[in-house]
């Protein structure tokens, strides 16, 4: 367990080698979700998260013996990233054991930041239980990415930030994975500010604080597939939900959906590109769950933004679907000269795009004269495209939604 000094006492250590990132107003994501949003853009730090807080407060506590060692961490990348970069600055030696699913983005990374990196496991407790091992056979200082009391109180300064930037803050919504960022966060702004909302996100895919609470203590679930692999963690960590537990507010959930749709606004109203774990703030404040925050000042911690650009095209591409902008639909029309040129009219006079025409001869139905031709549209909206639908409808050509 730490205390509120311990994280004062963090921000002294650290000072000078983490920046202090902006938390400013957003005019737009204020506008769409109807709360006065700030963003804490600690996806400006070096390494890409708020990561590097915890890790300079932890390196910096070690024994000179054990600089000199080295340090060992399992992480999904910031992390390690963190680890790799303040250790580098530090002179001292840091292994990072990754998960094989790790973004090639961040295995990079931290080999250009001079760190060694062992790819282990199918999933993070698998590369966890590696680096256990590595840390007892090397003697190496093993630095749990979010349960260690130092990375706590470090991540923890960035609470003490936002306090100074927004003094009359409603709600701070922090993501949770394993619990470190929400432990150091939430224990500042209740010290300094106990009136102060404390909102917990999670991808419903990995939702172990979810489990942790309803067990009242952390417990290990099945994990499965996010964008938000930051927050893919199997089990909360003990340290970290001690603290937090108490302190939290309201917890919530979001969607893959809800999380690539809001990476897609933060790219196109924000300018700010953030990994899915910093997108789920934005996705709690659009999915309705947290209607009472309303006209409330509401701080969003968008910190990370190591997402493979690979990723993000295709995480752009599934929000523009769930925001009925990019649509799919299979049209059966005449496979007589002129047939697709009519579809193709109908389609431009409702103010529609044409992305992708796909012809299917061979596995179409019984009518020999007929042809199914899959379209790929750009639309306005969901309303835009039903519109679409009934104006190719009234002239005889039938759509069927496709896969």
């Amino acid at each position: 367990m730490i205390s509120f000094k311990d994280i004062e006492a963090a921000r002294d250590r650290i000072a000078g080698a983490i920046y202090y990132s902006p938390c400013q107003h957003s005019i737009p994501l204020s506008e769409i979700t109807g709360m006065e949003i700030f963003c804490k853009l600690d996806n400006l730090q070096r390494t890409g998260s708020f990561k590097e807080r915890g890790a300079r407060n932890a390196l910096t506590q070690l024994s000179p013996e054990q600089q000199k060692r080295g340090v060992i961490a399992a992480s999904a990348g910031n992390h390690a990233q963190a680890l790799a970069y303040q250790g580098k600055l530090l002179g001292i030696p840091a292994t990072v054991v990754m998960p094989k699913f790790a973004p090639l983005i961040k295995v990079n990374n931290c080999q250009k930041l001079g760190a060694t990196v062992v790819l282990h496991g199918k999933d993070f407790g698998e590369a966890k239980a590696h680096g256990h091992e590595i840390a007892t056979e090397k003697g190496l200082a093993y630095i749990d990415g979010y349960d260690d009391p130092a990375i706590i109180a470090g991540q923890g300064t960035m609470g003490l930030e936002i306090v100074e930037q927004v003094p009359d803050l409603d709600a701070v919504i922090i993501p949770v994975g394993g619990a470190g960022l929400l432990a150091g966060v939430s224990l500042t702004i209740k010290t300094l500010r106990p009136k102060t909302k404390i909102v917990a996100v999670e991808a419903e895919n990995v939702a172990s604080f979810s489990a942790a609470l309803k067990a009242g203590k952390p417990t290990k679930i099945a994990m499965h597939p996010t964008l938000a692999d930051g927050l893919a963690i199997p089990q909360v960590g003990s340290n970290a939900f001690e603290i937090a537990k108490s302190l939290v507010d309201l917890t919530i959930t979001v969607s893959e959906e809800q999380i690539a749709l809001a990476i897609l606004r933060l790219v196109e109203l924000e300018k700010s590109v953030v990994e899915g774990a910093a997108a789920t703030p934005l996705a709690a404040c659009m999915s309705g769950k947290l209607k009472e925050l309303a006209g409330k000042r509401v701080v969003l911690l968008l910190c990370g933004g190591n997402i493979d650009p690979n990723v993000l095209s295709r995480v752009i591409e599934r929000g523009l679907v769930a925001d009925g902008r990019l649509c799919r639909f299979t049209a059966v029309i005449s496979d007589r000269p002129g047939g697709l040129a009519d579809l193709a009219a109908q389609i431009a006079s409702s103010g529609a795009s044409v992305k992708q025409v796909v012809h299917d001869r061979a596995f179409g139905s019984s009518d020999v004269s007929a042809v199914h031709v899959r379209c790929t549209v750009e639309t306005r909206n969901h309303e835009h495209l039903a519109e679409l639908r009934a104006q190719l409808k009234s002239h005889g050509v039938e759509t069927y939604d496709s896969k």
